[in-house]
This record gives C-alpha cells, structure tokens and sequence, in this order.
C-alpha cells in the first residue's frame, strides 16, 4: 500500500515505515506517533537497550513494531534493516532518516578523520539506506516515500566550527531534491524537513542556565521569531506530514521547522 491509498488523514493503517535513528530523541517520538497511527514501524539504530524499550513501549500501547540493532552504515547493513522490515511487516513503503552526528571544531582544528566522521554519519549513511530503500520499490513497483531530517545549516552557514555539519546538511537537501527527481516517475516521494535547535542529548545543555547556555541560547532565541528553542514533538507533525498521503503531491521539499529562523 503506497501513498494513493484510500486512508483517513493523518491515518498511517496499512504502511510499514523504517525509522533510521529510532534511539535518538526525534526517531523515538517520530516512532511512538506513527505506532499510534497504525503504522507497522521498524525501529534501526545502535544500541540494543534501547532499542528494545521502546519496542516494548510501542506494544504495550497496542503498536505494532519491531527492532533491528544496526545502522545503515555499509551496504550489508543498510539492506539488512530494510530486509528485517520486509520480514517482519511484508513489504515497507515508508523511510524516516533521523539519525546524524556532529563535530565541532574550526576547520584548522578539526581533523580529515572528524570531517569524515561527520559526512559518513549525515551523507554517506542516509545515502546508503535510500539506496536500499529505492532499491525494494523498484523492484516490486510499490509507491512510497521518504523524509529525510536536516537542517536549517543545510541552508545557512554558521561562525562556529560547522564546516563539517552545515556541508553535509547542505548535501542531504539536494540528496532530497535529487532523488525526488530520479524517482518522482515511480511514485516514490523524497522530503526533508530542516528543524533549528530542537531537545536532544546532544542540544539538552543548551537548555540549561549554565552560564555558556544561556549566551548561546539568547543568541539563538534573538533569530528566533517565535521566541523558544524546539521539542522533539514539534518536529514530528511536519515529519509525518511530509511521509503521509496529505503530502502526496509534495516532493523534493524541504520544510524547515525553526520557529521562524530561516525567514530573518
């Protein structure tokens, strides 16, 4: 079942969508909503705890998922995750990427193995799974779509030792503009939706009153028309609206959900 079908909005009954990045803060939430929308949801990342709560937190809310303790970070790896969906669910039409990393130095500082870190995590993984993805629904001709997670440093630079983090943000948008191109004629839907700070592990210091946190966080906050930094959940809607069927005439997007920050 791909995005033509006939389903309530907002309604994921019938689709079965792999979750890249399920352990990280976005991924969980993205997860635990789809489960609550009927989705059939398979849940990759590293580190088997877990992975393995938040599978049986999905179950135990009546959901539907199951876990795979890997990251697409070869191409063995990448066609296992979408494979261990399709076993455990049948087939997958739905791709969520909200896995990434950074490293943050100035590029004098930084090392060639720290820059590569950072594009193997951002570019080269997100590259592999859509390319396994693509290649299951080429083969079987099923629609589906993809929603990559970026950044608003896809598209604005940043004085603050990024040259690792914004290039590689600025890749996965024209990843999703590309892709959203080569496989638009197979009825397959590539998006991305570009958030500004949102609570993480990596971001929960900047929500403190250290005195480092509140410098950079009223910084932030002075760009930020809606005046506050994100949650995790105010970047789920748009995420699943972008993979549903509400968006099916939607491709090669990128929605930035910063609270106003791109537009000053």
């Amino acid at each position: 079942m791909g995005d033509s079908a006939n389903v309530k909005p907002g309604d994921f009954t019938g689709r079965s969508v792999v979750v890249i990045g399920a352990t990280g803060a976005l991924g969980s939430a993205v997860a635990i909503e789809l489960a609550s929308r009927n989705a059939f949801v398979t849940l990759a990342g590293a580190g088997t705890e877990k992975l393995e709560q938040l599978e049986k937190e999905i179950l135990a809310r009546d959901g539907m998922a199951h876990s795979v303790n890997l990251r697409p970070d070869s191409e063995e790896n990448a066609t296992r995750i979408i494979e261990s969906g399709i076993s455990r669910f049948g087939f997958v039409d739905g791709l969520i990427v909200a896995s990434g990393t950074n490293r943050v130095a100035a590029i004098t500082a930084m090392s060639v193995d720290q820059f590569d870190d950072v594009m193997d995590a951002n570019v080269r993984n997100t590259w592999l799974i859509c390319r396994a993805f693509g290649a299951e629904l080429l083969k079987t001709g099923r629609a589906g779509s993809v929603v990559l997670v970026t950044s608003t440093r896809g598209l604005l630079g940043l004085g603050a030792g990024y040259t690792a983090y914004c290039a590689s943000k600025g890749a996965e948008n024209l990843l999703t503009r590309t892709l959203a191109a080569e496989w638009g004629p197979s009825n397959i839907r590539v998006n991305a939706v570009g958030p500004t700070v949102f609570r993480s592990d990596l971001t929960a210091w900047m929500y403190t009153e250290e005195e480092n946190a509140v410098k950079t966080r009223e910084g932030m906050l002075s760009r930020i028309p809606l005046g506050r930094l994100a949650e995790p959940e105010d970047v789920v809607g748009p995420t699943l609206f972008l993979l549903g069927n509400e968006a099916g005439f939607c491709t090669g997007q990128i929605l930035y959900v910063d609270g106003g920050y791109t537009s000053c």
